[in-house]
């Protein structure tokens, strides 16, 4: 299925969707130049830093708005101040509510504890289960008009989930977990006016189990709600190049710190954070013409409350400066990519399409690794909202993801350094292709970028 020639294919005269042009070259790009820039970089490249991070960071639980998130903040912001970066820490605000919530299924109690989905509206409603499977346009069909909606975690947002159902008149939400890991998640955006509950993995599937035979009625009820503010955090750092240097352009790479709660996240996404912190170490000495942002947000577990507030944070002149943003989530997992080749690394796009930065990943996994890296379409990570802005992105990760998703057993014990070294050295060739000297500013480019022939891989994240 994948095509792993190491044929260098010239980018002339590409469109990318932010109008970003590759200009031809007089010539075949010589493969074997491009692997000595990639030198720079991923010989340089410490599997054992990662590691180390790592097992800093995976210590205690990371869950936003707690000490634990902070302690990994404070790490984090030392880390990027020590190599001289230019970083700043972005707080926002996160809310909790407590609220007194029943489910009930026919005239039984659900039974565990039951919890308001963050943003929730009080209410009570009691109508028939309709089964929506993920809440996408097309599972969702027309049969949910006064119904509750009974909908799985996963693929897409939460916000995104209960809009879908709310288009067809949903007047409630039972949502559960896609993995054993309780009850808390999940974020209703502000005018989604509908009662929305979150459940366990094991209640939503017996649900689903039930509904095969059998019409069931279920009541929603969501007590008056008391929110808490809390803060969570983004970290940013800049590496600038020289001023007679700069070609004006702006390249981000990104990863969440946040754990889910109770689970250390060794591998979600500590994983990630180590390699921001290692890549930056690495071009902090190496030369430049192309602004680097290393980003570590807060909340992604909630919904990606942070990478949304970064987004929303930016002035226009930003956005219209960023070509690329390179997202990591879970590129350690020792357990993760069963028998698909590269470990399993896939780059998940938004909207299933190629972009720059899936171009440049595959043909480093081609230099690299003589595998040209599939790409795929999946949203729950933090490079939607780059997305959102226009910016061509992309999820590293390998996929489908092990059996440690969301547990307390995703520890350091789990993590393989081969596969922290494959993801780190091709996010890394990848992002020097676009910073490096010798490809001035990409529009008008006279030492482009090879590309290699990729495919599409449909392939589930869980």
């Amino acid at each position: 299925m994948y095509r792993k020639s190491l044929t260098v294919l010239l980018a002339a005269g590409m469109v990318l969707s932010t109008g970003t042009v590759f200009a031809q070259t007089s010539g075949a790009i010589n493969a074997q130049s491009d692997t000595a820039f990639d030198n720079k970089v991923i010989k340089k490249i410490s599997a054992d830093n990662m590691y180390n991070t790592i097992a800093y960071l995976s210590e205690q639980p990371r869950a936003a708005g707690t000490e634990g998130e902070l302690r990994a903040v404070k790490y984090i912001e030392s880390q990027f101040k020590s190599l001289g970066f230019e970083t700043k820490v972005q707080p926002f605000p996160i809310y909790d509510t407590v609220q007194n919530v029943k489910v009930k299924i026919g005239d039984s109690d659900l039974g565990g504890t039951p919890r308001a989905i963050s943003g929730s509206i009080s209410g009570k409603v009691t109508a028939e289960l309709v089964n929506v499977g993920k809440a996408k346009p097309e599972e969702v069909g027309e049969n949910v008009s006064g119904k509750i909606a009974l909908v799985e975690r996963g693929d897409i947002t939460f916000v995104e989930k209960v809009q879908n159902v709310l288009n067809k008149g949903a007047v409630g939400v039972l949502m559960y977990n896609n993995s054993p890991s309780g009850n808390n998640f999940g974020q209703v955006s502000a005018g989604q006016n509908i009662p929305a509950v979150a459940i366990t993995q094991a209640q939503g599937l017996e649900l689903v189990e039930q509904l095969k035979t059998k019409q069931i009625t279920s009541t929603l009820e969501v007590g008056k709600a008391e929110r808490i503010e809390k803060t969570s955090y983004n970290v940013i750092a800049s590496l600038k190049p020289k001023a007679n240097k700069d070609n004006g352009q702006i390249v981000t790479v990104g990863a969440h710190h946040d754990s889910v709660p109770g689970g250390p996240g060794a591998n979600d996404d500590a994983s990630g954070v180590s390699a921001v912190l290692e890549l930056a170490r690495i071009l902090a000495k190496t030369p430049i013409d192309t602004e680097v942002r290393f980003l570590t947000f807060g909340s992604e577990e909630r919904g990606l409350v942070g990478s949304s507030f970064y987004a929303d944070s930016l002035p226009k002149e930003d956005v219209d400066r960023m070509v690329a943003h390179f997202q990591m989530d879970m590129i350690g997992g020792r357990d993760a990519g069963e028998d698909n080749p590269a470990g399993g690394l896939i780059m998940y796009t938004i909207d299933g399409m190629k972009n720059l930065v899936t171009d440049l990943g595959s043909s480093a996994g081609a230099r690299t690794m003589d595998v040209a890296i599939p790409y795929g379409q999946l949203g729950r990570s933090d490079h939607q909202p780059f997305h959102e802005l226009g910016i061509p992105s992309a999820l590293f990760i390998h996929s489908p993801v092990e059996p440690w998703y969301h547990q307390p057993t995703d520890t350091l014990d789990k993590i393989s350094k081969e596969k922290l070294q494959q993801a780190a050295e091709i996010v890394g060739a990848s992002v020097y292709q676009i910073a490096r000297p010798e490809t001035p500013a990409l529009t008008n480019a006279r030492v482009a970028p090879g590309t290699v022939d990729y495919d599409f891989d449909d392939r589930p994240v869980d």
